[in-house]
């Protein structure tokens, strides 16, 4: 293939701390390129480059074609809010020439300005598709999209003719849409020609190989400096021989000579390993560094008490558009929930109001009063920028103070960090924090909408590991499917303006392996268990009022009610 772009020795500060250095390699056309890295690595840095939006200090950029027309998706796409004012999307969609528009959206006055995060993506990215680009550079293409519209992308690039770069921690998206990884790592490169999976096994298959490369010099090394030692002793022994025997024997300058020579021998063996131990102190192989690993843990959910979260008939609109209806469900302690739904189906709405902060249009929601809830939207323009990362939390004692610097040490954040501003961090290291925040809290519930945006693959892995030995009640949105699917074995689905709990996982569900039959059994189980809730709510409030009690009669009438529906069930 031919060469599109070439970069040789790049080099990038920022002040006095290096971002990039001695970056080189070649972009062929047509290529399918994910650029993965650590946050703070310089992914975006590099992108921002290529794309010429900012200068190097060192090093040189060759383009290899006249005139390249590069689209380029920022990560935040701020670049677009322009058109995210009152207009209507039918308009919007009405002037753009981009086909690929009114495939993914319908043909309404929904405003655009009242889009979810992960439709202004598709909006954004099929914007870019309309200029006719040479070159892709996508910078977290995937953090606000649903399942559908990560599957409409990847259909999209798999279309494109041109050439494609792109940073991204989604595993799923970057197996099915890339063919070669970059990885930037300790300011430089690495490069591995095949999927992230094959970047994964590849990247520790050559760790192991260069450790291995490694202990064996350091065991030549060992070897080379014995031989020396023993060197030194068999020198020294010939220079003493050396005098000894000139004495023995008269003088004789024949036979002190000989012993000279034999001691000169030895000093120049001894010579000859000193230099093969510079050479390989010169040349040799450093051992290679350990993958920087994150570290954390949550604490023990003390929750007590089964019930967590139980919503009854519940609805919910916004002006002309119904989100949901008539929908119950449940939440038990110790259970991990997954959401799962399109973009602006009303999955975040759905959080807020199990949490009390949005109401219900009808319905009620139980929440249980003994949860100690710990809570992580996908909107981070709540933080207080100004703050550093060290008061950023609200630590009154020494002692507390010494556990918060080595949690946030553990997490990535070393001591220059921890006296930074909140500004000056990545968006990764920004979810990292947030999720320092949590573990200081303590929580037996946890609610994360969208948890790992931003997050490098490093801190996905530790935090799934995290959430999946975590004893406390899980509820989560998420549109990494392989969380989902390794995390949640429970469901919470948008389906026919209801939300529906479903009893197995997400893998299940997307493949259709389940029958209809074991469908409707666990429908019916799930039945059961709400009204047996009541049941045991409804024998607690009688226990408040005195028999013949107006409440007394209601509650009991109440709980007849629920026994005769519970024996319809069990028909």
């Amino acid at each position: 293939m031919a060469i599109l772009l070439s970069c040789r020795d790049i080099k990038k500060d920022y002040g006095d701390t290096n971002i990039l250095n001695n970056i080189n390699f070649d972009i062929s056309v047509g290529e399918r390129i994910g650029l993965v890295g650590l946050n703070g690595a310089g992914k975006t840095t590099l992108a921002n480059i290529i794309a010429g939006k900012l200068d190097i200090d060192d090093g040189s950029i060759c383009w290899h074609k006249k005139s390249v027309n590069i689209g380029y998706l920022k990560q935040e796409s701020a670049y677009v809010d322009n058109i995210f004012d009152e207009g209507n999307l039918k308009d919007y969609l009405y002037t753009s020439s981009t086909l690929s528009l009114k495939k993914v959206f319908q043909w309404d006055d929904t405003k655009l300005k009242n889009l979810s995060g992960g439709e202004k993506t598709k909006l954004s990215i099929s914007q870019i598709w309309s200029m006719n680009p040479d070159f892709l550079i996508l910078d977290e293409p995937t953090n606000h999209l649903d399942y559908e519209g990560v599957k409409w992308l990847i259909k999209e690039l798999k279309k494109y003719k041109g050439t494609v770069l792109v940073i991204s921690h989604d595993r799923y998206f970057l197996d099915q849409c890339v063919t070669r990884i970059i990885e930037i790592e300790n300011h430089t490169l690495e490069d591995y020609s095949g999927s992230y999976s094959f970047y994964r096994e590849e990247k520790k298959r050559r760790y192991e190989s260069r450790l291995n490369e490694y202990y064996k010099q350091e065991e030549m090394k060992r070897n080379i400096n014995e031989q020396i030692k023993t060197l030194k002793e068999w020198s020294a022994k010939a220079h003493r021989d050396s005098r000894k025997k000139g004495l023995e024997s008269g003088n004789k300058m024949g036979m002190k000579e000989y012993y000279r020579m034999k001691a000169k021998k030895k000093d120049i063996q001894i010579k000859s390993r000193i230099k093969r131990l510079e050479k390989i102190e010169i040349e040799g192989v450093e051992k290679p560094k350990e993958e920087r690993k994150i570290d954390f843990n949550l604490n023990t959910a003390v929750l007590k008490g089964n019930r967590v979260i139980e919503a009854s008939n519940i609805s919910k609109a916004f002006k002309d558009k119904t989100l949901f209806k008539d929908s119950s469900f449940y939440i038990q302690k110790g259970e991990k929930v997954g959401i799962f739904g399109e973009n602006g189906c009303g999955k975040t709405t759905l959080l807020k109001m199990l949490m009390g902060t949005e109401g219900t249009d009808s319905g009620n929601i139980f929440f249980s009063s003994s949860v100690k809830l710990g809570y992580i939207s996908q909107d981070l323009g709540n933080l207080n920028m100004e703050k550093t990362v060290l008061s950023f939390f609200d630590v009154p004692s020494r002692e507390e103070r010494g556990k918060l610097q080595t949690l946030l040490y553990n997490m990535g954040f070393d001591e220059y960090m921890m006296n930074q501003s909140l500004e000056s961090l990545s968006l990764g290291e920004l979810t990292r924090l947030r999720i320092a925040e949590l573990i200081t809290k303590e929580c037996d519930l946890l609610v994360l909408d969208e948890p790992l945006n931003h997050l490098d693959i490093n801190s996905r892995e530790k935090l799934e590991e995290v959430l999946l030995n975590y004893n406390g009640t899980i509820l989560l949105i998420s549109h990494d499917r392989y969380m989902m699917e390794k995390l949640c074995n429970k469901l919470l689905i948008f389906e026919n303006n209801k939300v529906k709990r479903l009893e197995y996982g997400l893998k299940e569900f997307l493949e259709g392996k389940l029958t209809p039959k074991v469908d409707n059994q666990r429908e019916l189980k799930e039945k059961k268990m709400l009204i047996e809730n009541e049941i045991s709510y409804v024998l607690g409030e009688l226990s408040k009022y005195a028999p013949g009690s107006d409440e007394y009669i209601k509650m009991d009438l109440k709980f007849k009610e629920l026994i005769n529906k519970k024996k319809e069930l069990n028909i």
